[in-house]
């Protein structure tokens, strides 16, 4: 097999000048273009109104001379079975900085994500991806845009609260982060996927080829220079959210082993303590029965054992089932995602 080649940045575009003053001073990079990434499922009653706002934001991004003339819009249909994409196309036919891609089925946000940023990853400076439903505040844009100019080829958006959340989805996504620190991988705490990567990263990226895909991770051990912006969320103005409680234990337990192995070596410790409680049990047992007169073993002592024992059997080749199952994913090789239409991205 040929050694894999680390693929090299396509030369930047010189365009524009330095920054505006109010948006972080003079930086060492040109003014970008770049593509906002908007994942979408089932997102019609939100599309027409981001769209709206976004345009406008670009029209006033452009005269700061915060981006190019063209950057643009790239919508990503995961497969919705509403009219998600009819809207997106009826955009595109209405301003030409709206551009989309149609999955051919539902694959998930992660690999929605991915899909949009690897389409777009020829054609830009940097990309941003940020939710459709502009509860992440699109308005921080020129934030993360100061940051790349100054030499981030990653910046991070962290949400400064949680107090949009409800109680549940706080509480959890703290044991989350928790969880995942203790776990031994590397996140930044309250990032979700609202992030700005520059084309150098974006190339990079196209050589991950995993199925398993939890972004916050590879982007975070990646090694590119980074930055931080943190932005407020706010109320969803229309529709519902498409992150159910299920989906979201789903997430965090493909982040929890697609990057750490810490689980198995936790069953490891769990057999090497169940082996000594055991053994302590038995030598219990037997110096009860030999110094004891009345020691008559019973059926707690017989059957408790036993069913702790299968118990802790069981979870082990679970878990290890669970790991089995993810490289049985990889070894297939199958397409993490398949295209089924693009507008725009065929006029340049």
């Amino acid at each position: 097999m040929m050694p894999r080649r680390h693929p090299q940045p396509l030369p930047r575009r010189q365009a524009g000048s330095t920054l505006n003053p109010q948006q972080g001073g003079s930086a060492s990079r040109p003014v970008p273009t770049v593509a906002i990434v908007l994942p979408a499922y089932n997102e019609e009653a939100v599309i027409e109104s981001s769209v709206t706002r976004l345009l406008a934001l670009l029209d006033r991004f452009v005269r700061d001379q915060v981006m190019t003339r063209g950057s643009f819009l790239c919508f990503v249909d995961d497969g919705s079975r509403d009219r998600t994409w009819s809207l997106i196309q009826s955009s595109h036919d209405r301003d030409s900085r709206v551009r989309g891609i149609k999955l051919a089925r539902n694959v998930g946000h992660q690999h929605a994500v991915l899909a949009g940023l690897l389409s777009v990853r020829d054609r830009v400076d940097c990309a941003i991806s940020l939710d459709v439903d502009l509860q992440q505040d699109p308005a921080a844009i020129p934030e993360f845009v100061a940051q790349y100019r100054a030499g981030a080829d990653i910046v991070f958006g962290v949400r400064q609260d949680r107090g949009a959340d409800r109680l549940f989805k706080k509480w959890t996504a703290l044991a989350f982060y928790r969880l995942m620190s203790f776990l031994g991988v590397r996140v930044i705490p309250n990032h979700a996927d609202y992030r700005l990567t520059s084309q150098a990263v974006l190339q990079a990226l196209a050589e991950y080829e995993e199925v398993n895909l939890f972004l916050r991770g590879i982007f975070s051990q990646m090694g590119f220079p980074t930055a931080v912006v943190h932005f407020t969320v706010t109320e969803r103005r229309a529709g519902s959210s498409k992150y159910s409680p299920l989906k979201m234990v789903s997430f965090a337990w493909e982040g929890i082993t697609s990057f750490s192995v810490v689980p198995l070596r936790l069953v490891t410790v769990t057999g090497f303590l169940v082996f000594f409680l055991s053994l302590g049990m038995s030598l219990f047992i037997l110096a009860s029965s030999l110094v004891g007169n009345n020691t008559v073993p019973g059926w707690a002592s017989t059957t408790l054992p036993i069913y702790f024992l299968g118990g802790v059997q069981i979870l082990c080749v679970g878990l290890l089932g669970e790991y089995i199952g993810k490289i049985y994913r990889e070894v297939k090789r199958r397409p993490r995602f398949i295209i089924e239409q693009e507008v725009g991205h065929e006029k340049g």
